[in-house]
């Protein structure tokens, strides 16, 4: 696996494949590649600790030996250094080069160390500075928890819709259905069943 810091200019052979991820509705995704001339690109909008990201497994099924595939940052193609590595490695083994835009780094699956070693480095920073900020989040919710500030995340439903979700699954509706009708996530649907009445 090398790396160069060229991350534009044409693959020898193949198509220009970018890989997005946006974890929010409101987070935009058009910045991330901007200005790229890409012939396909597959657009995930989910977390990246979320191992559901159908686009990432589309990518990894559509591209093919000579394609190079863009990335705008390491923390997008994954929040895991384990995962990120394995993603990368199973990529350039099949003869894909893998660039990531903002590091600068290109990877093309000849066994260079220093290229691993840096891919290894980079991913444990991304993976030391995301567990940073989940402490301070923790201790700035202690700390306003203490003060009386803090008073936890707002019910997804009130009173009457979690009343008419549990009246729902009692009567056998799908919960995809539930979720539907009441404008939730599935998971919302099933913490509301796990919950006490």
């Amino acid at each position: 696996m090398t790396a160069s810091s060229k991350t534009t200019g044409h693959a020898p052979k193949g198509q220009r494949i970018g890989y997005v991820r946006v974890s929010s509705v409101g987070q935009n995704d058009a910045r991330q590649l901007d200005g790229m001339i890409l012939d396909k690109t597959f657009t995930d909008q989910a977390s990246g600790k979320d191992t559901d990201r159908p686009q990432l497994q589309a990518m990894r099924e559509f591209i093919r030996e000579g394609d190079h595939l863009f990335v705008h940052s390491m923390d997008r193609l994954s929040r895991s250094l384990m995962d990120l590595q394995a993603v990368v490695e199973e990529l350039t083994r099949r003869g894909v080069s893998v660039s990531f835009v903002k590091e600068g780094m290109t990877f093309t699956g000849n066994d260079d160390p220093m290229a691993t070693l840096m891919l290894q480095l980079l991913g444990a920073v991304g993976q030391f500075e995301r567990s940073l900020i989940k402490e301070r989040q923790r201790e700035g919710i202690a700390i306003a928890k203490a003060g009386g500030i803090y008073k936890g995340r707002k019910p997804a439903l009130d009173e009457d819709a979690a009343a008419s979700l549990r009246d729902m699954a009692a009567r056998g509706i799908p919960k995809t259905d539930i979720a539907a009708a009441l404008k939730v996530s599935r998971a919302t649907v099933y913490e509301y069943l796990k919950a006490p009445a």
